[in-house]
């Protein structure tokens, strides 16, 4: 009869968060980034300027592209699309776990997405800012780039809506404008608490102006989860719609390898497969660094596994169709493209792709590996390198051999595009270093909801933490 009695026990959110800690405590783990000096160590100084020196190779490659022109670019014929808008669509992509794991999982109630939306939410932004860079240099005219946007003027110079080039300029700032306020909402309580833990009264004036005069009052609540509902509701349709839109820059073309009406699934599916990669890549060395196992627990990368393992499934199988699609058309233009892809000038990359993306990645289909921080973090930078290359063999590798055999080339990036891809990278890191000293990467509000909802379900004691008593 006790057997019959028993209630199942059920533990959706125990492994979300590991010990026993009180309130008090995550105050203590994640505000002392911020409000202790101490909690960062003379390395991270040391690593910021190396950073800072990398933000200036950036610099210097934009300063020159813009003295000289984008001929100091490896752009040539009839490859007329490089380093630029490879570099453009890998960075849009990175930024697309953000959006996924802040707005599309807030809308299904996902718990686990607590310890880690706040920096997957800062990626976003900071993948967009470099974005964002590459397709206004190409331009040749940044200055005049105001000529995109349809504001009124006497000349009627209005831009070609149908151009997806055009679509791309209202996708990406509409992406960028709602992740920021996504972003900056989900700050405010966060801000408050930074506010009222600070000992400084410069620090308590600067949070205290973001914190919009934030009480914590029941009316301030319900506003502010009024509102950031509503956000999530705009922000879930970008996922979609936003690399939809970047990969109708090649499908609505006629070059053999473009036009393909493959591409808006599969290149949303790449983009979260690198976005996650790319998430994995962060959180595995931060909660290493600075101790917080217990609030990124293994559960959390077990599960961003298992999406980059389902996204990676979808993103090979349209490698495969590809292939299919190719051969079935009967098109000799797409045959011989999908020919030279295998075996022309730059099979290398081709085949290291399918490599980086196709083949091991299965190794997520084992529990020990996808529980194996270095061997996530392996296949993470992996998966990385393998998107990056996913674009160039569909930008540089389709134009290279076009139709008339009289035009073939060859592309070869020059000093200039490594500098301002490597400067990109060491921008986008910076961010994140000064993003992890100066804001609460992770979400205490959200993280200390979650241990309440654990409390009331009864999976933890009702004991003070090591913090002592409860707050």
């Amino acid at each position: 009869m006790a057997v019959i009695d028993k209630e199942p026990e059920i533990k959706p959110y125990e492994p979300l968060i590991e010990g026993n800690p009180s309130y008090g405590d995550f105050d203590e783990s994640i505000g002392r980034l911020i409000l202790s000096h101490a909690a960062h160590s003379k390395a991270w100084l040391k690593w910021l300027g190396i950073l800072f020196m990398g933000v200036n190779l950036l610099l210097l490659s934009v300063g020159v592209l813009l003295w000289q022109g984008i001929g100091v670019w490896g752009n040539n014929q009839p490859v007329g699309w490089g380093f630029d808008i490879i570099n453009f669509v890998w960075w849009i992509g990175i930024g697309h776990a953000g959006t996924l794991i802040s707005a599309v999982l807030l809308l299904v109630r996902q718990q686990w997405r607590n310890s880690i939306n706040r920096f997957a939410e800062a990626m976003t932004i900071f993948a967009v800012m470099c974005a964002g860079m590459y397709p206004l240099l190409h331009t040749g005219r940044p200055w005049v780039a105001y000529w995109l946007f349809p504001y009124p003027n006497i000349l009627a110079m209005w831009p070609n809506f149908r151009s997806p080039l055009v679509w791309d300029v209202f996708a990406v700032s509409t992406y960028m404008t709602i992740s920021i306020l996504f972003w900056f909402m989900g700050l405010i309580p966060d801000f408050a608490t930074i506010r009222d833990k600070a000992s400084s009264m410069p620090m308590k004036k600067i949070y205290g102006l973001l914190a919009m005069g934030w009480r914590g009052s029941a009316k301030h609540w319900h506003r502010y989860e009024a509102a950031y509902i509503i956000l999530a509701g705009i922000s879930a349709p970008l996922v979609l719609s936003v690399h939809s839109i970047v990969s109708l820059d090649f499908a609505v073309s006629i070059v053999p390898g473009w036009n393909n009406t493959l591409f808006p699934p599969y290149f949303v599916a790449g983009a979260v497969f690198a976005g996650f990669a790319m998430v994995l890549t962060f959180a595995i060395p931060v909660r290493k660094i600075y101790k917080l196992d217990h609030l990124i627990t293994d559960l959390h990368l077990d599960w961003m596994a298992k999406i980059m393992l389902t996204t990676g499934l979808i993103v090979f199988f349209g490698y495969l169709l590809e292939v299919y699609y190719a051969f079935y058309s009967g098109s000799e233009w797409e045959m011989f493209m999908t020919s030279n892809r295998f075996s022309g000038p730059y099979m290398v990359l081709f085949w290291s792709l399918w490599l980086f993306n196709g083949i091991i990645p299965q190794l997520l289909w084992f529990p020990k590996v996808r529980r194996n921080t270095t061997m996530l973090m392996i296949i993470s930078f992996g998966i990385s390198i393998g998107m990056w290359l996913e674009r160039f063999v569909i930008i540089p590798m389709s134009l290279h051999r076009d139709f008339l055999p009289s035009s073939w080339g060859m592309y070869y990036p020059t000093i200039w595009d490594f500098g301002m891809f490597a400067g990109t990278i060491f921008f986008f890191v910076f961010m994140m270093f000064l993003f992890i000293r100066f804001l609460p990467f992770i979400n205490i509000f959200e993280v200390k909801d979650l241990w309440l909802k654990m409390k009331h379900q009864g999976h933890v004691p009702a004991v003070a933490g090591k913090g002592g008593e409860e707050n």
